[in-house]
C-alpha cells in the first residue's frame, strides 16, 4: 500500500498595522514590557488577543440603553425585544 501524503498547508499571510505614540506612551509600553520581562509587540499582541480572537457566532454588544430606543418610539421589555410603543 503506497503511503498517504499529507494535504500542503495554505502559507498564514499577515499584515502590517503601524500606529503612532507619544514619547511619554513610548516610554510606558517599554517599561510595562520590560517589567513583565517581554518585548512591546509581545504586550500589545497579548492586551488586543480578546478582540482578535471573537468567534463570529459571538454576539456585538448591545450599547444601546432604553432612553437611546425612546428615540424611536420602541419599547423594550424585560427579555431585551424590541416592540412598538402604544399610545
Amino acid at each position: 500500500m503506497a503511503a498517504k501524503r499529507r494535504k500542503k498547508r495554505k502559507p498564514i499571510r499577515y499584515k502590517t498595522i503601524t500606529f503612532k505614540l507619544t514619547a511619554r506612551q513610548k516610554k510606558s509600553l517599554e517599561a510595562n514590557s520590560k517589567a513583565r520581562k517581554t518585548t512591546p509587540i509581545k504586550l500589545i499582541k497579548k492586551s488586543i488577543g480578546h478582540y482578535l480572537t471573537l468567534q463570529p457566532e459571538d454576539p456585538a454588544p448591545n450599547y444601546a440603553t432604553p432612553n437611546q430606543l425612546d428615540l424611536f418610539e420602541e419599547d423594550v421589555n424585560d427579555e431585551g425585544e424590541l416592540r412598538k410603543k402604544e399610545d
